[in-house]
């Protein structure tokens, strides 16, 4: 049954935080980061319409926040002073120290970010929950389906603004590229869930913004995305890549990801508005191979083009990307949001590889099978 984590006394000049519980150590190591940011404030007029304001600190609740993407937001938030807490299921350590933060910064960072434990999927204790503490705003970066916003919705009547993670994976699959965000919506994407959170949200008149990450890397990534390229290189083995190779992707790094996030807080443009975030270049998936080789310092690797009919890999996943052109403008954030990512792709893989893959910490240990399957065969397409 989900429950709160106890106790922390509130002092007469902090917020009530009796609830609460500081979060917990973690031994495992990612990567640190500075963004500078600016905070913003939002208040509902009796009109209904939405006016924002200089601000102090905010009281912000992230649902989700310990494996990925709220590593990074979590530290820029804390560091312009909000008071954050991560909703999570207490399952894995609430904070994580990362590789060039000392002892000190993190013990000083870990000491500020509060913890309630419990399952979202527990509508009626997150609805007691999350009213108790009134949060102001809402970041919910591991929602999947709108019947996981509802009771967040009602629990907090105030909220000042719902700050979305979707996916431009909700995009139907069209022959003109890049992708914007007014283009048409795939409603049987396996995103179709992220889709009907951002028609709730707008259907309750609530301040929301939602991004559109496509493909996300970058330290403690946890779907194998740079991650697989990095183990074929290490062990010096040929890449196998399906078809041509020449099908156009995109790739954002984590940590301008987590800055963006920051952008639409209480800023006045993003008010019910979408926005697409990633790199700023795209790239072939045999240009993709040979920059995480470029970045992690390995010699240029061999690529092997395929034909994926001529193959029966079972359930197994032979290549981590979709198979096909795929790439949006994020034109738009750039220009509403005063956003730009910081990472090349070259740099942003440097990052990931020295950060995270190149200190022996990954998520999956590697799994040539399919690559077996693939090089055993002589029905390969030649470069």
């Amino acid at each position: 049954m989900a429950r709160l984590v106890v106790l922390q006394q509130a002092s007469p000049q902090s917020p009530k935080l009796s609830s609460l519980l500081p979060s917990s150590l973690s031994e495992f190591n990612g990567s640190a980061f500075r963004i500078s940011i600016k905070s913003r404030r939002k208040a509902l007029q009796p009109n209904g319409s939405f006016q924002v304001t200089a601000s102090s600190a905010k009281k912000i609740l992230i649902m989700g926040g310990t494996r990925f993407i709220g590593v990074f937001l979590t530290r820029l938030l804390v560091k312009e002073g909000h008071q954050v807490t991560l909703f999570t299921r207490g399952k894995a350590p609430i904070t994580q120290q990362l590789p060039g933060e000392s002892d000190q910064e993190y013990e000083a960072f870990k000491s500020k970010v509060l913890h309630l434990k419990g399952d979202r999927k527990d509508s009626e204790f997150v609805k007691s929950s999350l009213a108790a503490e009134g949060f102001e705003v809402v970041y919910d970066i591991n929602g999947r389906e709108a019947v996981e916003a509802e009771p967040i919705l009602d629990a907090l009547p105030n909220l000042e603004q719902y700050i979305y993670c979707s996916s431009a994976g909700v995009y139907l699959k069209s022959d003109l590229l890049p992708h914007f965000e007014s283009d048409a919506v795939d409603p049987k994407s396996r995103h179709k869930g992220k889709l009907e959170t951002e028609s709730l949200l707008d259907s309750k008149g609530v301040n929301w913004t939602s991004l559109r990450p496509v493909y996300i890397y970058g330290p403690l990534n946890y779907n194998p995305v740079e991650e697989w390229f990095f183990h074929r290189l290490k062990a010096g083995r040929p890449i196998p890549i399906p078809n041509s190779g020449v099908q156009v992707t995109q790739l954002g790094h984590v940590k301008d990801l987590a800055d963006a996030f920051v952008k639409v807080l209480g800023n006045p443009k993003a008010i019910k508005q979408v926005y697409n975030i990633s790199g700023s270049k795209y790239v072939t998936f045999n240009g993709l191979a040979r920059a995480c080789a470029k970045a992690a310092g390995f010699p240029e690797p061999e690529i092997i083009n395929y034909n994926p009919k001529e193959f029966d890999f079972g359930k197994k996943k032979a290549f981590p990307f979709r198979d096909q052109h795929f790439f949006a403008s994020i034109e738009k954030a750039q220009t509403e949001l005063n956003w730009k990512p910081e990472f090349g792709l070259i740099d942003g893989l440097a990052d990931s590889y020295n950060l995270d893959f190149g200190r022996g910490t990954y998520r999956k240990e590697a799994d040539f099978s399919t690559d077996d399957i693939i090089l055993g065969k002589s029905l390969v397409l030649q470069n």
